[in-house]
């Protein structure tokens, strides 16, 4: 659709709730007014883009009744959209033929924060032993602070051989090892007996594929200073 054909649906859509409707209105795509009520601004594209939303921020300057009018992207990307739109206080007019749908009205935006998320944030940070992931790196497996509790584990184990999960804990002062060694997220523990826990082959395999995570997990400071 070009942006020319967009113009008529969403016109007859803002007539039909009482507003008068004309287009290309000292740069703004499309304007209404309804008595009493200040005015509604309506950018048109022919697809969610950055210059629309930009536009729809530039007009945010005469109305906070702006709307940017797009045909329907992918569901998923839709979401997204949505969710960025909120945070931007820009309502969103979604054209599929003659037919315009509401998708979000313009508002200020009110962030709610989510505390276990930050708890999680700052755990997370907290536990994680050095710097082991360059920021923007799309490196995989991420160096988690869980992980590095498993690799303490299986460092003992490769060194002390089979045992139970309160020697492991002991050892490695890992409050979770149990957990850990049942749970066997990374494949790396099997039970050897019944309470009593051993490598696998890729268990050993870690060993030396983390042997420099190994390392600085025993001795942080030498090893950052070596660094």
């Amino acid at each position: 659709m070009a942006e020319s054909d967009l113009y008529p649906p969403v016109k007859r859509f803002l007539e039909a709730q009482g507003y008068a409707v004309k287009g290309e209105v000292r740069d703004c795509d499309v304007v209404a007014l309804r008595e009493g009520e200040p005015p509604v601004i309506v950018e048109l594209k022919s697809s969610f883009t950055l210059s629309l939303l930009l536009q729809g921020v530039d007009r945010q300057a005469v109305t906070d009744a702006v709307y940017i009018a797009f045909p329907p992207p992918r569901r998923r990307q839709l979401s997204d959209v949505l969710k960025l739109c909120r945070r931007l206080g820009l309502g969103v007019l979604l054209v599929s033929g003659r037919s315009v749908e509401a998708a979000l009205d313009p508002a200020p935006y009110q962030p709610r924060k989510s505390m276990p998320r930050s708890a999680m944030l700052l755990k997370e940070f907290a536990h994680r032993v050095g710097d082991p992931d360059a920021g923007g790196s799309a490196r995989a497996p991420r160096m988690t602070a869980y992980r590095q509790d498993a690799l303490r584990c299986a460092a003992f184990l490769g060194e002390a051989g089979p045992a139970a999960p309160k020697a492991v804990r002991g050892a490695t002062e890992v409050a979770r090892a149990a957990g850990i060694l049942r749970n066997d997220v990374y494949g790396w523990f099997r039970r050897e007996s019944r309470g009593i826990y051993a490598l696998t082959p890729k268990g050993t395999a870690a060993l030396d594929t983390f042997s420099a995570t190994i390392r600085l997990l025993r001795d942080p400071v030498s090893v950052t200073a070596a660094g």
